[in-house]
């Protein structure tokens, strides 16, 4: 496993991290073991980042990553979590709200810190209320020992260059937009690099586009964008090849990306997974992925307030 400096927080993370949120039940069912394991395979596979939030599965998430981590010693992980988002339509980034949330979540997580404390999917906020109010409450739960590091996340891109113009933040996680299908992060990295800001990729396989399965019912993206990442799932499996491997091994292969978080309640794939960014991406193969991709590339869609996109 590779490891890479996250921007200025002096840690250095794997190149491929954990994902809770299938922990949560997000995608499909999960058994409870099943997922107690996938942690622990995580662990032993080199992944040393996990991240997770009070959102992915109403708390579940959480509290099973609570138990998974039960009896494991506390510098074998980073550990990063949310504030601010609790449901479907549930927000709240009220400093009083995300203080008692930081102590909800560690009391689940079983931890007395946890090392990056995170606004969740900042776009269905007031952005200047998060740079006033949330950020603030965030640095003051970081004084308290807490929380080592601050951050923010969501899924516009806009929104980093607004809050990091007005705020320090030491780390942003995006997801969706360094992938086959759209690496719109590119144009954004060049700012980031020169706050020096630790830069966290989400959802290498694009919430289930890049896969075998397909995309959940409520997936956002439009429909061309949904039948002709299928029709590019289906020639790799013509060539024996899962997309979903593929997906990864692109995006790891970034160097200017520190780590990818990738959500899988199963260890099989994170063993794939794995086995996957070991070895060197065939060429020819991703060339012909890329241009049956080319008539959607960068083809984003809309999320939170209309403002914020």
């Amino acid at each position: 496993m590779e490891y890479r400096a996250l921007g200025r927080t002096g840690m250095k993370v794997s190149a491929l991290s954990f994902g809770a949120s299938s922990l949560g039940a997000v995608f499909k069912p999960v058994d409870p073991a099943q997922a107690i394991r996938t942690v622990h395979t995580a662990l032993d596979l080199g992944i040393n980042f996990i991240d997770v939030s009070p959102f992915y599965g109403y708390t579940k998430a959480e509290t099973e990553l609570g138990k998974a981590l039960k009896g494991i010693p506390r510098d074998r992980y980073y550990l990063a979590t949310k504030v601010g988002r609790y449901g479907d339509a549930e927000f709240d980034f009220s400093a009083k709200r995300v203080t008692a949330s930081v102590e909800e979540s560690l009391a689940r997580l079983g931890v007395d810190y946890v090392d990056i404390i995170q606004s969740h999917d900042n776009e269905y906020g007031d952005l200047d209320r998060i740079v006033e109010e949330t950020l603030p409450a965030l640095r003051r739960i970081q004084q308290q020992g807490k929380a080592r590091f601050v951050g923010v996340t969501g899924y516009p891109l806009k929104i980093f260059r607004y809050i990091l113009e007005r705020a320090e933040v030491d780390t942003i996680l995006t997801y969706n937009h360094y992938t086959l299908n759209d690496t719109t992060l590119e144009c954004l990295l060049p700012f980031l690099e020169e706050k020096q800001v630790g830069i966290i990729n989400a959802s290498p396989v694009s919430q289930g586009l890049l896969t075998d399965q397909g995309t959940p019912e409520w997936h956002p993206a439009q429909d061309d964008v949904k039948r002709v990442c299928a029709e590019a799932a289906a020639f790799c499996r013509s060539q024996g090849v899962s997309i979903a491997q593929l997906a990864i091994q692109f995006t790891v292969a970034n160097p200017r990306i520190p780590t990818t978080l990738l959500g899988t309640a199963n260890p099989d794939n994170l063993r794939n997974s794995v086995r996957a960014i070991e070895q060197p991406i065939d060429q020819e193969l991703l060339n012909k992925v890329m241009a049956i991709l080319a008539p959607i590339r960068n083809k984003v869609w809309t999320t939170g307030k209309p403002e914020n996109n």
